[in-house]
C-alpha cells in the first residue's frame, strides 16, 4: 500500500471520528438499551397463530403492490434511461431528465406515499402510486449508468453504417443492456416488497398497516407472526431471484444457449 492510499485511509478515519461525535454516536448508550431490546424480543416469542390467515393474505396484497409498481415503473424508467444516457444524447436533453429523475430519488417511497393518500385517499393504490414514482427514479439510473457502460466499438461501427438513433438503440443498447435489465428488475421487485411492507405507516395498504398497529399498542407478539411471514417471503423471492439469475443471466454471459 502506498503512502496515498495511506494518506486516503487517515483522512476517511479522522471523518468518521468527527462525524461520529458530531451526531452523537455513543456505544454506551447501546449497550444500556440491550436488556429493553431483550424484553421486546421475549415478547415477540409469544407468537399468536390465528393471525396467519391475516399475515398471509395482507402479504400477498404487498406483493400485488410492490408486483404492479415494479413493472409499470419499469417500463416508464425504461425510455427516460435512453434519453438520460450521456452517449446516446446531448446534454440538452440527459441533461433536464436526470435532473427530474434526481428529483424522483430525492423522496422517499414513505414520502411518495404521504402524497398520494392525500390525493387518491387510503388504500393500495396509493401504496402502488409511490412504488411507481421510487422505481421510476432509481431504476432510470440503474439502466442509463449500464448503457453508458457498454462497449463503444460496436455503437461506433453501427453509427459509421448510417443508422438512425432508433436503430442503434434497437439493435445494440437494448441487447447489450439486456441482462442488467433483469437483474436491475429483480433487485428492485426484491427492494420494493421489502419497501411496501412500511408503506402501511401512513395507510398506503399492505402488511405493514398491521405490523405499525400492533407494534403502537405494544402488542409486539401479534407483530412478529406479521414480520415472520414478510422475513419467509423476503427469503422466497431471493431465492426465486438467485435461480432466475442462474438461468438467464449467468448462462448468457457465458455464452450458453438458452431456451425459453
Amino acid at each position: 500500500m502506498n503512502p496515498k492510499d495511506n494518506l486516503v485511509i487517515g483522512i476517511i478515519i479522522a471523518i468518521l471520528i468527527f462525524t461520529s461525535f458530531n451526531v452523537g454516536v455513543d456505544p454506551t448508550q447501546f449497550v444500556k438499551g440491550i436488556p429493553n431490546l431483550m424484553v421486546v424480543v421475549e415478547e415477540m416469542s409469544h407468537v399468536d397463530p390465528t393471525l396467519l390467515g391475516t399475515a398471509f393474505w395482507s402479504m400477498i396484497e404487498t406483493i400485488q403492490m410492490a408486483f404492479i409498481g415494479t413493472i409499470v415503473g419499469v417500463a416508464i424508467s425504461l425510455p427516460l434511461s435512453i434519453l438520460a444516457a450521456r452517449n446516446l444524447y446531448s446534454k440538452f436533453v440527459y441533461a433536464p431528465v436526470r435532473a427530474f429523475l434526481a428529483m424522483m430519488r430525492t423522496f422517499p417511497s414513505i414520502l411518495w406515499a404521504i402524497l398520494f393518500v392525500i390525493m387518491v385517499g387510503l388504500g393500495p393504490f396509493a401504496g402502488i402510486l409511490a412504488i411507481i414514482m421510487y422505481t421510476i427514479g432509481f431504476m432510470s439510473k440503474l439502466q442509463y449508468e449500464a448503457i453508458e457502460a457498454i462497449d463503444s466499438d460496436p455503437m461506433e461501427a453501427i453509427s459509421a453504417i448510417g443508422v438512425s438513433k432508433l436503430q442503434l438503440i434497437r439493435y445494440v443498447v437494448v441487447p447489450e443492456s439486456a441482462p442488467h435489465l433483469l437483474s436491475q428488475l429483480l433487485y428492485m421487485f426484491d427492494y420494493n416488497v421489502r419497501q411496501t411492507s412500511i408503506l402501511g405507516l401512513v395507510g398506503a395498504g399492505g402488511i405493514g398497516f398491521y405490523i405499525i398497529n400492533y407494534i403502537k399498542f405494544f402488542e409486539y407478539g401479534k407483530a412478529a407472526v406479521f414480520m415472520l411471514v414478510v422475513l419467509t417471503t423476503v427469503l422466497i423471492i431471493d431465492w426465486i431471484s438467485v435461480k432466475i439469475r442462474d438461468r438467464y443471466i449467468v448462462k448468457a454471459q457465458k455464452g450458453v444457449n438458452i431456451k425459453i
